[in-house]
């Protein structure tokens, strides 16, 4: 390890005395400089999480070294772990189809350097975001759904983010459901965004569901695909207070902003290696 890169460590295990001495005695032995560390114990679930950002030294092991090593370590605790260098940018591949608002706030955030990541595709069974991705320098694929063939859409779809090397699938308003096969392919690094405050108001039109409840506050969660629609674990959510004078419009434009915002902090955190799933759950160190 040269040139003292950077790197984080995430760990979850089953919750035992000395994990955090093990990890940091082993870290220090290695000449590994921590700038950075989180953890938590979970007291229903037993397990335990843990994030560490650190630098390497001139007496770190190389990598396959350092991996091997820490092996040990692991197998001794029964981590499930992953050690993910920071020099590389996580690639993103979106998904979109009519509604862009999601879309055009990540490419900006993009753009800006405010989320470092690189996005060699965006996907979309429209043909409407065209224009505003490739302005950006980036390869539009357009797969057009045949409602009496969906499967022949998503093979491609597949295919085009295997192909792209994608780290992370985001579902920027992508107005198609994933079929299990595709969502347990994508388990854990597939996001999307729902314009409701889940668990309330799933599906179609929520906004319009919840102003016929008449309810008080509006929101948007972002959770990562599973094959149960819009129950997938929970990774961020915001609110907005809204009352009796806000049409069903006013609350969608409300809703849309809100989306920008809890999608492009999920997305951050994801990439950032800071979301550790805990069952149905997630673990978020902020």
């Amino acid at each position: 390890m040269s040139d003292k890169p950077t790197f984080v460590l995430t760990i979850t295990c089953p919750d035992t005395v000395g994990i955090v001495a093990a990890v940091s005695g082993f870290l220090t032995q290695h000449d590994c400089f921590i700038t950075e560390a989180a953890q938590f114990g979970d007291p229903l679930s037993r397990r335990f999480f843990m994030r560490i950002v650190f630098s390497s030294g001139a007496l770190t092991p190389t990598r396959p070294e350092f991996d091997k090593l820490f092996s040990l370590i692991a197998a001794r605790f029964q981590m499930i772990w992953n050690l993910n260098d920071l020099s590389r940018k996580p690639r993103v591949v979106i998904l979109v189809s009519k509604f862009g608002h999601c879309l055009v706030d990540l490419l900006h955030r993009y753009h800006t350097g405010q989320l470092g990541i690189e996005i060699p595709a965006v996907i979309s069974n429209h043909q409407d975001m065209r224009s505003i991705v490739e302005w950006h320098g980036i390869p539009y694929h357009y797969l057009a759904v045949d409602k009496h063939d969906k499967a022949a859409q998503e093979a491609r779809l597949s295919e085009v983010v295997d192909r792209s090397g994608a780290d992370l699938v985001v579902l920027a308003r992508y107005m198609q459901i994933l079929s299990t096969d595709l969502s347990a392919k994508l388990s854990g690094r597939a996001i999307n965004i729902h314009h409701s405050f889940l668990p309330s108001f799933k599906g179609a039109k929520p906004y319009h569901q919840a102003h016929s409840r008449g309810v008080k506050i509006i929101g948007a969660t972002a959770h990562y695909v599973t094959a149960d629609l819009d129950e997938g674990p929970i990774i961020e959510q915001s609110v907005e207070r809204v009352d009796h004078t806000h049409t069903p419009e006013d609350l969608v434009a409300i809703g849309r902003d809100i989306e920008n915002l809890v999608l492009a902090r999920a997305v951050r955190w994801h990439v950032e290696h800071r979301v550790l799933l805990n069952g149905s759950k997630t673990v978020v160190f902020k």
